[in-house]
C-alpha cells in the first residue's frame, strides 16, 4: 500500500509545525561575523603589510644567524694558529 502526501508550506511554516527555533537571526549575526574576519584576514593579505609583518622578524634572524656562523669560523681560525 502506498501513501503520499502532498504538504506545501514554507520552511518557516514547516519549522513552527514541528516546534524548531527560528535561527535565522543567529545565522545573520554569525554572517556578519565571518564577513569581518575575513576582511581582516584579506587586508592582512595585502602585500605591503606582510612584508611590515614579516621582514624584520626575518631580517634579525638572518643578522644573528650571519653573526653565529662568524663567531663559530672566527673561533675555529683563532684556535688554529
Amino acid at each position: 500500500m502506498k501513501i503520499n502526501l502532498d504538504i506545501e508550506c514554507t520552511p518557516e511554516e514547516l519549522r513552527g509545525f514541528f516546534g524548531l527555533p527560528d535561527v535565522k537571526p543567529m545565522q545573520e549575526q554569525l554572517l556578519k561575523e565571518v564577513e569581518e574576519r575575513l576582511r581582516a584576514n584579506v587586508k592582512a593579505l595585502d602585500p605591503e603589510t606582510m612584508l611590515k609583518t614579516w621582514l624584520p622578524a626575518g631580517l634579525k634572524g638572518f643578522e644573528q644567524l650571519q653573526e653565529m656562523f662568524l663567531n663559530q669560523m672566527g673561533g675555529r681560525g683563532s684556535g688554529k694558529k
